[in-house]
């Protein structure tokens, strides 16, 4: 697997501007996606917001998998100051809330005259910029499919009490879990020409034949999956789903190019079905590893360090 890196040049202003206007914010609140909420997180946020309220929104819920959004949703508030909201964009009602809950978190606000300064964050292609729409009640962001579509921080009254200070989406500079990086690939997160679409189809595929085979056997009607113990099953269920959509090239071979993008639009469309591709247990299983090899690192650099001084 490769190791997936992409942070436009405009990501990186971003991450400064938004780091010198939190002093001046009451409250952050972030949109993750909830097919992956520890993937679409910042882990900037943590380090800078001190003890500002948080409310996390869980933004296209509708895909998720809901017993797995639960999970997450009570995870995520065992923090200090952190509230949750799922929320989909067939349903503005329940985005709606999100008012409420700022005046809840902030009582002290509430019942003065100065307004309520939110800063609202998020990675690209996340929904943030649908759901400042909602909260406005008009047209204010500009929305699309591509990620890293607001490059620019705006100031958005509401005219309720609370103005929003919107930022661009923002990914950190380095993806040190790699799962964490074919997780924000496979949802959109990461624009489609910073990677090659087969491989994280065989990231996706290996994905599903673990946690949700019934919905994709279902979903292609596949009635025999490949074996886990076979050689490669991600690429046999991706030869099974390309015979079945006729992505066939020469010498009656799949295209591979060709299944990996069906795979991936209708994962992300949710015609495969309600899907979360994380869980906290995983998330804290892989931090622990990941911890383990940065130990590693900085002892393999404190060991050159060492050697140097040594030859000197």
């Amino acid at each position: 697997m490769q190791q997936i890196q992409w942070y436009p040049g405009h990501m990186h202003k971003a991450s400064k501007e938004m780091k010198k206007l939190l002093p001046e914010v009451d409250l952050i609140i972030e949109v993750l996606d909830a097919r992956i909420p520890f993937s679409s997180e910042n882990p900037m946020i943590r380090s800078i917001r001190g003890d500002k309220p948080c409310i996390k929104v869980l933004s296209k819920s509708d895909l998720a998998d809901p017993e797995r959004t639960a999970l997450w949703q009570a995870y995520l508030e065992q923090e200090q100051g952190v509230k949750t909201l799922a929320i989909t964009t067939d349903d503005p009602s329940r985005a709606l809330q999100i008012t409420d809950l700022c005046r809840k978190m902030l009582p002290h606000k509430d019942q003065g005259a100065k307004s309520i300064n939110a800063m609202i964050m998020g990675i690209p292609n996340v929904g943030k910029s649908t759901l400042i729409n909602l909260l406005a009640g008009r047209t204010i962001a500009k929305t699309g499919n591509e990620p890293a579509v607001t490059k620019g921080q705006q100031r958005i009254n509401l005219r309720n009490g609370i103005v929003l200070h919107d930022t661009p989406g923002v990914l950190w500079t380095n993806l040190e879990n790699r799962n964490t990086g074919y997780r924000l690939a496979v949802t959109g997160a990461i624009k489609d020409t910073a990677i090659d679409h087969d491989d994280v189809a065989f990231f996706a595929a290996d994905f599903l034949l673990a946690n949700y085979p019934e919905q994709v056997a279902e979903r292609y009607g596949i009635a025999q999956l490949p074996d886990e113990h076979s050689p490669s099953p991600a690429l046999e269920l991706l030869e099974l789903i390309g015979a079945r959509r006729g992505c066939l090239g020469g010498g009656g071979r799949v295209d591979l190019d060709k299944v990996s993008k069906i795979l991936l639009t209708e994962l992300r469309a949710g015609t495969v079905g309600q899907l979360t591709l994380e869980t906290p247990q995983e998330m804290e299983t892989e931090l622990a590893e990941l911890d383990v090899i940065r130990a590693k690192k900085a002892a393999k650099k404190e060991a050159r360090k060492q050697r140097r001084k040594g030859n000197h």
